[in-house]
């Protein structure tokens, strides 16, 4: 072994004197305090660490909460989209039927004023051509009794 060499301990071997320089440095340096400094450095960084580590923790924990929560809302405002889509359809639905109904009323309206105008057109036609065969038959002097009986359910036809 190394360790047991006489030349090791020779005063003129520059080994030993560098274990010794070595050995005195440490020494010095512990009796100074230097590895206590070191240690509460160590220790500071460490604590230094921990608290970043715990910081990103709790702002991982408070980013997945929030991650979550408009997880959540996402849902929510989805749900609420398609409630407005369909009420806006079922809305539509109902306007498109009360349009067709007001539709289909003013049509039936305006049918009904459109016969009421022609039989009240027919009426004034067909008063107006009995009054022109009456006017002839009183100026002629003459009676019809087919004429007579048409007049008579004129009335009762245009109504």
């Amino acid at each position: 072994m190394e360790f047991f060499n006489p030349h090791l301990y020779d005063l003129s071997n520059p080994e030993l004197w560098v274990a010794v320089g070595l050995i005195l440095f440490f020494v010095v340096a512990w009796r100074m305090g230097a590895f206590s400094k070191v240690n509460a450095a160590l220790d500071a960084k460490a604590a230094k660490i921990q608290s970043d580590l715990d910081e990103a923790a709790r702002l991982r924990t408070e980013a997945q909460a929030m991650l979550e929560k408009l997880r959540a809302e996402r849902v929510e405002a989805e749900a609420q989209a398609k409630a407005m889509l369909a009420a806006a359809e079922d809305e539509a639905k109902r306007l498109e039927v009360e349009a067709e109904q007001r539709l289909a009323e003013s049509i039936a309206r305006r049918e009904a004023l459109a016969e009421a105008e022609v039989k009240a057109a027919a009426a004034e036609q067909a008063a107006a051509a009995a009054e022109r065969v009456l006017a002839s038959r009183v100026a002629a002097g003459a009676s019809d009794p087919l004429v007579d009986q048409a007049i008579g359910q004129i009335g009762t036809r245009l109504n």
